[in-house]
């Protein structure tokens, strides 16, 4: 019933419009076309000038009211974000600025260049150095951002510093999993056709591979503050993508190609928290690829710290081989007990410890 209403309003508010239209061709019959004409673009004059002032002042306030709400009034938690938000600025200015200027002199000439008795409009089909001027301007500039940001690019997505920590995650639906490399820095093998062998096995880790043996599977991040990071980023199912909103840091997991990027976090979580003014905020890991009907809750949390704190925690993690295998774990093992000897062959007389008779 209630949709059959809303299709009766719909209709009815088409027949009214329909209504009007035609009244105003008969007034316009009536009074005379070209004098009904020249009144309209009159007033169409006048609302354009007042719908740019208006837009405008309206682009402005929410801008004040919304920019507060983005994550652009904090700076980035990453040192290679700063400059990302530095490209972002410029693109920003660029197209405000055009943005600004187009749309005054679009409503301006509106109204200025409205039909009137007393001047005659001005027809050319073509300029050449207007069109020379508005093709090269934007490419030469399009051309200059695109170089820096092909620049950055390809720093972020090569080779990152000596020192850097590597840290694998893997996407799948709809959850992040996350792999440490041991004391030998190397991350073992993986083979997908060893999911879930051993039972728990979830990245399909090749254990017959000795690199894997320290390996630490975690569902949470750690990171130390001011150590660069290199992420080595899997998907298990479909496509993916790492999101990292604060440290101005995305890029696609697509299944059995890994994708790599690094960054330097330089602002601990509970920086950030001061900073925020938030004493709950944590680093995100968001899915920024539409990936099923559980997208939305693919969620991952990253804990950024000092160094001792990161290595404290470190050394907590026992070794998912350990876990898989608790066989293995050395720690398991039961201690050694020395066998037990005859105390009438190893005990000393008491003869011998009792004093001599005066």
């Amino acid at each position: 019933m209630k949709a059959i209403f809303v299709i009766a309003i719909i209709i009815l508010i088409f027949i009214v419009i329909f209504q009007i239209a035609r009244t105003s061709e008969f007034i316009s019959t009536l009074r005379g076309e070209e004098k009904t004409r020249k009144q309209s673009n009159k007033i169409n004059a006048y609302l354009l000038l007042a719908f740019m002032i208006l837009g405008l002042v309206a682009a402005w306030y929410c801008n004040k009211i919304l920019y507060p709400k983005t994550l652009l009034h904090i700076e980035s938690a990453s040192e290679e974000g700063k400059h990302i938000d530095l490209l972002l600025w410029i693109n920003i200015i660029l197209t405000g600025i055009v943005f600004i200027i187009t749309h005054i002199l679009l409503f301006w000439f509106a109204y200025k260049y409205r039909e009137q008795d007393n001047k005659k409009a001005y027809y050319f089909p073509h300029d050449s150095r207007l069109e020379l001027l508005w093709t090269t301007v934007p490419a030469v500039v399009l051309t200059v951002l695109i170089v820096f940001g092909l620049k950055f690019w390809f720093k972020i997505t090569g080779d990152p510093p000596k020192n850097a920590l590597v840290v694998e995650i893997t996407g799948k639906q709809f959850a992040w999993e996350v792999r440490y490399p041991g004391k030998d820095g190397v991350l073992g093998k993986k083979n997908f056709k060893l999911f879930n062998q051993p039972a728990g096995n979830n990245l399909g880790v090749d254990f017959e591979d000795p690199e894997s043996w320290d390996d630490i599977h975690v569902a949470e991040m750690h990171l130390p503050v001011g150590r660069p990071v290199k992420l080595v980023i899997n998907s298990m199912d479909v496509v993916h993508d790492v999101g990292l909103a604060a440290f101005r840091m995305k890029m696609d997991a697509v299944p059995g190609i890994p994708t790599t990027m690094w960054f330097t976090p330089i602002h601990t979580t509970e920086e950030m928290r001061k900073m925020t003014g938030n004493p709950n905020y944590l680093y995100e890991i968001s899915c920024d690829q539409m990936c099923g009907n559980g997208h939305f809750s693919m969620r991952g949390i990253i804990v950024v710290e000092s160094e001792a704190d990161y290595n404290a925690w470190l050394a907590k993690q026992t070794p998912e081989y350990y876990s898989l295998f608790p066989d293995k774990n050395p720690n398991n093992k039961p201690a050694v007990v020395a066998p037990a000897t005859d105390s009438s062959k190893t005990s000393t007389p008491i003869a011998a410890v009792l004093p001599a008779k005066p």
